[in-house]
């Protein structure tokens, strides 16, 4: 499970540590919203009719796109999000809406009969893609005055404004939507695109990529010089340039460049990162977060979501570390309902942990074998002495936590065992209705009849561990 601010100082991470994102906050999105669509399946043999790779497909899945993406990565952080965005009346936006209603997202599409939905179409195979192809034809031509009054229509209910540009139209007069939110003192960052950042001038925040900066700069080879004249010409308060594998730098007025290292572990996708970074920046400044604190959160956002499949998001649980390290349960409840719109499957294991030893990693290892996302519930310290006896637990629940939650395999930890229902108190059984695991894991000495909430659950299946071990048993 990853820590929530590692790219912070021993110092600082404390005082952030008990800062939230203050989810009442209202963060209006106007960019080019767009729907992924992923084909997964084999690629075993060559076709007979051209020299390429056929892909037996097993399985399709939707996901938001460019704005859209941002919007969902906004609402899984607990913020009021609604997203303003040209799309096409066809099927397509009909459930990229449905998708996004469902994580709480508030859409205002503007639709056009004459265009359609940008639906952009990834073939993977062997979790790597093949082939992207992409169905477009802009927004140019769509009313920009209409978009404008509705534009100022949602303003005045808005903290800040995120501008998603992917170039396609939406946006195209981004310069006055600027413009009307720095008359009406709302704060703007910008997800910027091309080499032309005129239209952008006067955003509170700029966020390029580093091929997105050196295009837009001066020609000058040394970096901060560029970024300085830039953020000067175009009158931007703070201009963040994201380097992928090099991190991120922030440049402000009257202070040296703040320099952050990438947090990612192991970089397996960069799709849609920069839609993190922009989406929880944007929250944690909504909040009122300084903003250097705000940047470093938004990068280590970014070390998760690259660590996924295709485009992903982060959630508050994955962010928020409190000072025992529990994960708010109802922040957890809305990971687990992103996880599944994400096709992901869950599993779900519990226990005391008081001395972890070999035997539990290896348990939790084949544990997380069986899914994509484990949540680990733990016995709470009360009730670890119920079950355990009197000098028991020998580690408080905060170190217990704390040694879970480093290790690799462990997504999600919830805590239970003081406020469960008279006589179910000492298991878990009300986490396991409310998170519904698509497989329960129990070590050898437990049969499938036994197993807590089983029968709640509706098994579909038992598994055996091949091991036969003790701590690694029966998953069912």
């Amino acid at each position: 499970m990853t820590t929530a601010f590692e790219s912070m100082s021993e110092a600082a991470a404390p005082e952030l540590g008990r800062r939230a994102l203050r989810s009442g906050a209202h963060i209006l999105i106007v960019g080019d919203a767009m729907l992924d669509r992923y084909h997964e399946g084999a690629t075993d043999r060559i076709s007979p009719e051209a020299p390429v790779p056929v892909l037996r497909v097993s399985q399709t899945y939707d996901r938001p796109g460019g704005s859209a993406n941002v919007a969902l990565n906004i609402a899984m952080l607990g913020m009021r999000v609604t997203l303003l965005a040209n799309v096409g009346d066809d099927p397509e936006s009909h459930a990229l809406q449905s998708m996004l209603e469902q994580a709480g997202v508030t859409c205002r599409f503007r639709r056009a009969p004459a265009s359609r939905t940008i639906v952009k179409i990834r073939a993977i195979s062997m979790h790597q893609q093949v082939m992207r192809i992409d169905f477009e034809n802009g927004f140019d031509a769509t009313d920009r005055d209409g978009l404008l009054a509705d534009y100022r229509a949602l303003l005045g209910d808005a903290q800040l404004v995120v501008f998603s540009d992917y170039a396609k139209g939406t946006l195209s007069g981004v310069a006055e939507l600027i413009d009307a939110a720095r008359q009406a003192g709302v704060p703007t960052v910008v997800d910027p695109k091309g080499a032309d950042f005129e239209r952008y001038r006067g955003a509170t925040v700029l966020t390029p990529n580093e091929a997105e900066f050196r295009a837009a700069s001066d020609g000058s080879t040394e970096f901060e010089s560029a970024a300085a004249a830039l953020r000067a010409r175009l009158e931007i308060d703070n201009l963040l340039v994201t380097r992928g594998d090099k991190g991120m730098v922030l440049f402000r007025e009257s202070a040296a460049p703040m320099t952050l290292p990438a947090e990612a572990r192991d970089v397996f996708d960069v799709t849609g990162a920069g839609d993190t970074v922009v989406a929880t920046l944007a929250s944690a400044l909504t909040s009122g977060w300084p903003m250097e604190d705000a940047v470093a959160l938004a990068n280590c956002a970014a070390g998760i979501v690259v660590g996924r499949r295709g485009t992903a998001s982060v959630t508050a649980s994955e962010l928020a570390q409190v000072e025992l390290g529990v994960d708010n349960a109802a922040a957890v409840l809305r990971d687990v309902k992103v996880s599944r719109m994400r096709g992901e499957r869950i599993v779900m294991t519990n226990g005391c942990f008081d001395i972890l030893h070999a035997g539990h990693v290896h348990y939790l290892a084949q544990a997380r074998a069986r899914g994509d996302r484990l949540l680990v519930a733990v016995n709470s310290d009360r009730s670890v002495s119920r079950l355990k006896g009197a000098g028991r637990p020998y580690n408080s629940l905060a170190q217990r936590l704390e040694v879970l939650g480093a290790l690799k395999w462990v997504d999600w930890l919830m805590v239970f065992g003081d406020d469960e229902a008279p006589g179910e108190e000492d298991l878990p059984l009300r986490l396991i209705r409310a998170v519904r695991p698509d497989v329960l894991v129990k070590g050898a000495d437990y049969t499938v009849e036994t197993i807590v909430g089983a029968v709640d659950n509706h098994p579909t299946r038992r598994v055996t561990s091949p091991s036969g071990e003790r701590p690694s048993g029966s998953f069912c």
